[in-house]
């Protein structure tokens, strides 16, 4: 049987003579109470409705989302996330140097893709940037019950604390955990071994026979894998070896140096490359960014791109454009990664089965440097 909810008539008092107009009083807040009353159905029921519980009839639906039209009805999620124990709040980490957080577009761009895939839901992303001297303060307040959870987003490999605390609070990494050998650690990241593979392969197919390479910081596992990506690709082609005994035994000992994937970093390496006096013929570089300086210095050593050196990164991002020549490179497809790692940490705090590892698709984009 159907109730109906009283009509209240607004009172309307008289302004004094020469006073203010009158103001009617705000209209009484719809609650649960009163649409469940309108709707004819319990309390229980519209709540059920109201939360997307299966176990109501289509009638009854239809009856509460009528009554929540009619009343202008507005869920208290803040009361509905605390019975939940859930804040909608989700933190974004990055226990990097603010300096290189700020000068990398990398970064900008995972959590570009983040930001816009949260902002379709009812979470809230909330960054972190967490330097040496407050790790603590920022795993004290993870652990809080501050967020429903967490994106850890570095160059460098996860720690083992971070992994500690994947047991307790959802955690999904940007990078795979180098320690992850106990842990159910939930990684979102692409294939830097086949990243560098693509990279090294294109300047293969042109005919290059000498091709070196400069690293990423090699402590961290994106650095160490595209540096492994390289070092196969050449032996499987039959191209390593050196001009020299000991370089055969060690094919990367005379064509390989170390960046920080800074500009700066790459110009440096570049210089000490070519101070080995060792000729090669292809360049294959761990970052865009480390490749726009390295280009710099073949330019001031007068050699030519791509005709001397053939040069290939990965990244593409304004480092890939900016150079004269533009970059050929690995396109790694970093916002949609922002987007997937969120996608899957809210999944985790649903409590749903989802893959331990995420792979993000990459492509060559083909340009003037090779």
């Amino acid at each position: 049987m159907t109730t109906d909810i009283p009509r209240v008539e607004p009172v309307v008092r008289a302004a004094p003579v020469g006073g203010a107009a009158p103001v009617a009083p705000p209209a009484p807040v719809a609650t649960l109470e009163g649409v469940a009353a309108l709707a004819g159905v319990s309390k229980s029921t519209a709540s059920r409705v109201i939360n997307g519980s299966p176990r109501v009839t289509e009638q009854a639906v239809m009856r509460v989302n009528a009554a929540i039209a009619q009343l202008h009805y507005v869920p208290n999620r803040a009361a509905r996330n605390l019975a939940r124990r859930r804040t909608q709040m989700i933190a974004m980490v990055i226990p990097e140097r603010t300096a290189a957080f700020f000068a990398d577009p990398y970064f900008a761009e995972v959590i570009q893709g983040a930001a816009m895939y949260a902002s379709s839901t009812d979470y809230t992303l909330t960054l972190l940037i967490e330097s040496e001297a407050d790790a603590e303060k920022t795993h004290r307040f993870l652990q809080s019950g501050s967020v429903d959870g967490a994106l850890l987003l570095s160059h460098h490999s996860s720690s083992a604390t971070y992994l500690e605390l994947s047991r307790s609070l959802p955690v999904v990494f940007g990078v795979r955990p180098i320690d992850d050998l106990e842990f159910e650690a939930h990684t979102v990241d692409v294939d830097n071994m086949e990243a560098a593979a693509i990279a090294t392969r294109y300047l293969i197919d042109r005919g290059r026979t000498r091709i070196a390479t400069i690293t990423g910081p090699l402590g961290a596992t994106a650095a160490r894998d595209r540096l492994a990506g390289w070092r196969s690709t050449l032996e499987a082609a039959g191209l390593a070896g050196g001009s020299d005994a000991a370089s055969a035994a060690s094919p990367d000992l005379e064509l390989v140096e170390e960046g920080d994937y800074t500009p700066a970093s790459g110009a440096a390496a570049a210089e000490r490359l070519l101070a080995r006096g060792v000729p090669f013929d292809g360049l294959f570089v761990a970052s865009a960014q480390m490749a726009s300086g390295a280009l710099s210095v073949l330019r001031e050593h007068g050699l030519s791109v791509p005709d001397d050196v053939a040069v290939t990164t990965i990244d593409n991002n304004s480092f890939s454009t900016d150079t004269k020549p533009q970059l050929t490179t690995v396109d790694l497809h970093t916002s949609e990664k922002g987007a997937e790692m969120v996608k899957a940490l809210l999944a985790l705090i649903a409590g749903e089965a989802i893959e331990r590892e995420t792979w993000i698709p990459i492509e060559l984009v083909e340009r003037g440097s090779a």
